[in-house]
């Protein structure tokens, strides 16, 4: 019997992986692909989950730079840009890289932790009891697991065979079409790297540009060919018919209302070419049934629009992980694993929402023009900036804080520089392990931590900065507890250990 069996070897049922692994958890991945995927889809990876593969160790593999993250200086939001330079505490970090390299990564990363991954392995049935799940396989093959987790998309088949439902709206009424191309060296604007459209004016690079009539996406990025994406209120082509580079021309002189010049991208493909007609925003109604789980698109879609899926997604891998790892172990309090829904469905929800906003937000209309104007004197105010920008990254998210009293239980832990013996460490060189931390500044601590050495981490330091004199981090990164008294409280250190951590002998 495997103790984790999960369906699906993208981005999120990797991650998942790795982290059940990095808690002494040997998981086997099903993949009903043969190989790796060619198809075009995320470019990068926006938001909190940026500064989580930091403290993976894996933020130097994804960006090929021993830097630590830094936030980005601007961003877009529903066609408006952002201007996150400013704010005294930007949130938002950003990573370009294609999905193609994420599952490349952390394949190779899930390989390194023993991980187990079939390829060419589809589900196709179970049956579950108190004890276990049975998976069956299009192979005829069957699987017993004591837990199964759909990582398997948004039309996940682990979902359906679970009885889980999927709420939520359809749209047809949009298409978007996204190519690479190629265009003549004097197309580009020397000064901002924009498109310049003769009689228009200049598309600028990597944002949403909205107009009366559609909108453009304009992105060079650096490393690849350079796409272009419209969006019109309008019925598309039957599905049989191909997309073609006349067509996306005809679309861009429909939203900018002047026909642009390009042709194919140069180079060796693999080449975007692509028309999506529609839009879905679901929801599952619930993320467990019996011991099966979901996570990812197989537990929410949304419209693409900021970015947000990787950063939604592997944080539901990061979450679960350490929750499963200890129901598999035995030490799970009561209610840890359906902490999983109640935590990460709510962030959905938020994400969602801001999708549905920004779709709103770009589209086409004097009426739609009217609620920009409005939009955009808010955003004028860096208050309002800053609450966007936290939307868009996660950094507003606060989980369960248990009995802990400190206003930062259960908010995303802040990056500290700690003094060991060894010398100064940044906390993201500590939580690589993926084992629950605690950061004890006072010495005084060592006797209550003790006794759940097996499952945490004891690290006595001095702080480079904050208040704290103790703090004890979920392996999420999340915090659990926190002091800032010279000497802590222990029972209710205590008491938030057993809550997370479950109970000692």
């Amino acid at each position: 019997m495997f103790d984790v069996v999960i369906a699906g070897a993208g981005p999120n049922g990797l991650m998942l992986a790795c982290e059940l692994a990095l808690a002494g958890v040997r998981p086997l991945v099903l993949e009903r692909l043969t190989g790796p995927t060619e198809e075009q889809r995320a470019n990068g990876i926006v938001g909190q989950v940026v500064r989580m593969l930091d403290r993976r160790g894996l933020y130097s593999r994804f960006s090929g730079t021993d830097a630590a993250p830094q936030p980005a200086p601007g961003y877009v939001f529903g066609a408006f840009p952002l201007a996150l330079a400013g704010l005294s505490d930007n949130p938002l970090y950003l990573l370009p890289i294609p999905q193609r390299r994420i599952e490349q990564i952390l394949a190779e990363r899930a390989a390194e932790l023993g991980v187990e991954v079939r390829r060419g392995q589809e589900v196709t049935g179970l049956t579950q009891d108190a004890d276990a799940v049975r998976v069956t396989l299009a192979s005829g093959e069957s699987l017993t697991a004591r837990w199964l987790v759909g990582a398997d998309g948004g039309r996940s088949v682990v979902r359906k065979l679970a009885g889980i439902d999927f709420p939520g709206v359809t749209t047809d009424d949009s298409v978007s079409r996204s190519a690479h191309i190629s265009v003549a060296a004097d197309q580009i604007d020397p000064a901002t790297g924009g498109l310049i459209v003769d009689g228009w004016g200049i598309v600028p690079p990597l944002q949403h540009t909205r107009t009366e009539h559609g909108m453009i996406i304009w992105a060079p990025l650096p490393g690849r060919p350079t796409m272009l994406t419209t969006v019109e209120l309008a019925a598309g082509p039957g599905d049989g018919e191909p997309m073609t580079l006349d067509e996306l021309a005809a679309s861009l002189a429909r939203v900018v209302g002047v026909r642009v010049p390009f042709g194919p991208p140069a180079g060796p493909g693999p080449h975007l070419l692509r028309r999506l007609t529609g839009g879905n925003t679901r929801l599952a109604d619930r993320y467990r049934a019996g011991r099966v789980l979901v996570i990812g698109d197989a537990a929410h879609v949304h419209s693409a629009i900021g970015g947000p899926g990787l950063n939604l997604g592997l944080q539901d891998a990061v979450n679960l992980g350490w929750k499963l790892a200890a129901a598999v172990h035995g030490y799970a309090p009561d209610g840890l694993l359906d902490s999983y829904e109640t935590e990460r469905r709510p962030v959905a929800e938020r994400v969602t929402m801001s999708t549905q906003a920004q779709s709103v937000l770009v589209r086409p209309g004097s009426d739609i023009t009217a609620l920009r104007v409005l939009f955009g004197e808010l955003l004028a105010k860096p208050e309002n900036t800053r609450h966007i920008a936290a939307l868009m990254a996660g950094s507003d998210v606060r989980y369960d804080p248990g009995p802990a009293t400190s206003p930062l239980a259960g908010r995303w832990a802040p990056d500290l520089v700690v003094h060991t013996d060894a010398g100064p460490v940044r906390l993201a060189e500590l939580t690589v392990s993926a084992r629950p931390l605690l950061l004890d500044f006072t010495g005084r601590l060592g006797a209550v931590a003790g006794r759940w050495a097996d499952r945490v981490d004891l690290v006595a330091a001095k702080a480079t900065d904050g208040e704290n004199t103790a703090m004890l981090l979920r392996p999420d990164c999340y915090v659990a507890w926190a002091s800032e008294a010279e000497h802590p409280d222990e029972r209710e250190l205590h008491a938030v250990l057993e809550h997370f951590f479950g109970a000692r002998p």
